[in-house]
């Protein structure tokens, strides 16, 4: 077996990569256009099973066409992962049309590049945002209308759009997984966890975006990406026996086991790091537009399939914390 990961420098696209490495004995090609969120190939070079007999790495940029040459080079490849997106909200709303250009091109490249080779199945990487803000006491399930609130997640519901009419016209086998707020080892300094890890170091005051009224924090239900992984491979497993080809019954939400609001979650790692958090409670949507302050998916779909988490979020947060202390470089 061959598996092509598109991404795959990046955080999440790393664990993918680890995970195939132990898990099973399928070959890995590897394609990413390396910029500032891959942080080179670092976090590859950080996987300590890696085997450069087994993984194959190229640097291209996926909103253009795969060259002939890079495609003889990959060869047959009979799953493909897309992690590829401009994923940073900030940065979709300092230019939206760039950012969303980009997701939209890039989405395109890869299926025409699937409707090229026939893979046995593409899995594509979609997000929570694209359901829009969840009001309290409400899990949005995969059948639910979706609601983009920003040129992100307007950007990866346009990416869904594309892969649903690939399905539907070219019979491209595709399914969709939408993930919620992943942690873990090797993430990017400007996400959630390593940003309170650091400023809890450095006896920093932490902004939590609020409500309003500044008495209530945004949530998230946080997931480990090493759980990510396991769903991932479990979906690409048991694709056919779980949607035999439809699109439509082929979306499945990867949620994390509990919802954590962002001041209890900084509050835990303080207290794990034995350390004294400084925080500041500021107005969410004054501060920053086009942001949710609440995100949540059912995931009870991919629970009935008979699929459950390795690892609780607690656990995973501490192993978290160990690595960053024992690898500060990363943060």
């Amino acid at each position: 077996m061959k598996i092509l990961i598109t991404g795959a420098a990046g955080f999440i696209g790393s664990h993918f990569v680890e995970h195939f490495l132990k898990e099973t004995n399928w070959d890995i090609v590897v394609i990413d256009k390396l910029n500032y969120a891959s942080q080179g190939y670092d976090r590859l070079r950080d996987i300590d099973v890696f085997d450069d007999k087994r993984v194959t790495i190229y640097t291209a940029d996926l909103s253009k066409p795969l060259s002939q040459g890079l495609k003889r080079e990959m060869g047959k490849v009979d799953y493909i992962i897309n992690m590829a997106s401009e994923s940073h909200v900030d940065n979709s709303i300092k230019d939206p049309v760039g950012f969303t250009t980009n997701n939209v091109e890039l989405v395109l490249n890869v299926l025409e590049y699937a409707r090229q080779i026939k893979p046995r199945l593409v899995m594509h990487f979609s997000t929570d945002e694209v359901m829009g803000p969840a009001p309290d006491g409400v899990l949005h399930t995969e059948d639910d209308p979706i609601n983009p609130t920003n040129p992100y997640s307007a950007s990866k519901a346009a990416q869904e759009a594309i892969c649903r009419a690939y399905a539907n016209t070219f019979n491209v086998p595709i399914i969709i997984t939408r993930t919620m707020n992943v942690i873990g080892e090797r993430q990017h300094p400007e996400k959630y966890v390593p940003l309170v890890i650091k400023k809890v170091l450095e006896g920093d005051t932490l902004t939590i975006h609020a409500n309003k009224d500044k008495t209530k924090a945004g949530s998230r239900f946080y997931i480990h990406a090493r759980n990510v992984a396991k769903a991932g491979h479990f979906l690409l497993e048991n694709a056919e026996r779980l949607h035999r080809g439809r699109v439509d019954d082929g979306v499945f939400n990867i949620v994390g086991e509990k919802e954590i609001d962002n001041l209890e979650l900084a509050q835990f790692i303080a207290k794990y790091l034995k350390k004294t958090l400084l925080y500041q409670m500021v107005d969410f949507h004054g501060s920053r537009p086009g942001h949710d302050l609440r995100y949540a998916l059912d995931g009870s779909k991919l629970k009935d399939l008979g699929f459950s988490y390795p690892k609780s979020i607690e656990d995973s947060l501490e192993k978290t914390i160990d690595w960053y202390m024992s690898n500060k470089q990363w943060l």
